[in-house]
This record gives C-alpha cells, structure tokens and sequence, in this order.
C-alpha cells in the first residue's frame, strides 16, 4: 500500500511541477525599450582676420586724409567672442597724425590702445572698420620743418599699427577678464 502511496504522490508532485511548468512558460512580463541617443561632440573654434587694402606706406601732405581700412574681420562659423585690436603709435605719431576709432569698438579698461567689441556667433563673415571713416589726418600744423626732420636717419617716423585678438565669450564675464586670459 505503501507503493501505492508513493505512486500517488509521485504523480501528484510530476504533475504539480508540469502545471507550474505549463504556468510559468505562459507568463509575461511587461516591457519597454527606447531608442539610443547618440551624442555627438564637435570643436567650436574662433577665426579671425585682419586686412588693410590701402597699403603699408604713406606720403603726408599737411592738412589731408590718407585713405586707411583696417578691419577685423570675424569668420563665418565662428563662436560667440570677444574680438580686441590693439593699436601701437610712434613716440611722433601724435605730432604729426590724428585718427578716431569706428564705432562699436570701445576702450579697454587699463589698457591704452587696446579696444575691444561683443561679437555673436554668426554663419556669416562679418567685417569691423577700426578706423572712423577709414582714414587718419596728417594735422595742419606739421611744418616744412617738422617734416625736414624725419629725412634725416635715425629719426623715429609716424608710425600706426594693428594687431587683433579674439577669445571665445563663454566662460568670461568681462573683456577685461578675456583679454588677461590672451596674455597679449
């Protein structure tokens, strides 16, 4: 009987395991999946140029302008900057030379020379006059005298020029903070 016994349990427990079995193959689980995101970095960049078209060298005539263009020009492409140009004069420039800076562009703090502008990101070139009017004036007090003296050597000549810089503006909340950072 004990045989028996064993049978009956035998094939009650065979057929439990086949229901859970038979349950657990029917089973579904509730799921979800969402497309990748791919994330792509690139390289910003800042591009600039400098260009003049009227030459290097010029003859003074008391009284006159000479024609004078440099501009700073900011690339197609380029980050949101700040853009500065440094101009240097002779010692004698002042004596013989005088000029105004475009406007849009405005005196650096502490440095003198150095003018800076906000520049936005843009898709297209974009081009900055640094000179008002794109000339300078020879001043009509220079004198036959005054010019006589800058034929002679050695002598220190009215001299004017540029250099420009620029610096992304993100991560600098002033020029003053950006142009320390140029280290010009």
């Amino acid at each position: 009987m004990e045989s028996r016994k064993f049978k009956m349990v035998a094939v009650a427990a065979a057929g439990a395991v086949a229901l859970c079995l038979g349950a657990v193959g029917t089973w579904a689980w509730l799921t979800s999946t969402t497309p990748e995101v791919e994330n792509v970095f690139t390289v910003g960049n800042v591009d600039i140029g400098l260009a003049e078209t009227t030459g290097e060298s010029y003859k003074m005539v008391p009284g006159t302008d000479i024609a004078k263009d440099p501009k700073v020009s900011v690339e197609a492409g380029s980050e949101a900057s700040w853009v500065f140009v440094k101009i240097e004069e002779s010692s004698v420039l002042d004596d013989y030379i005088a000029y105004a800076i475009a406007d849009g562009w405005i005196q650096l703090p502490g440095e003198e020379g150095v003018f800076y502008r906000a520049v936005a990101a843009s898709q297209v070139d974009q081009v900055f006059p640094v000179l008002d009017g794109d000339k300078v004036s020879v001043l009509e007090g220079v004198t036959s005298g005054m010019m006589d003296a800058l034929a002679v050597e050695g002598a220190v000549q009215p001299t004017l020029s540029f250099k420009a810089y620029a610096i992304q503006e993100v991560g600098f909340n002033t020029p003053v903070e950006a142009w320390a950072e140029l280290d010009a």
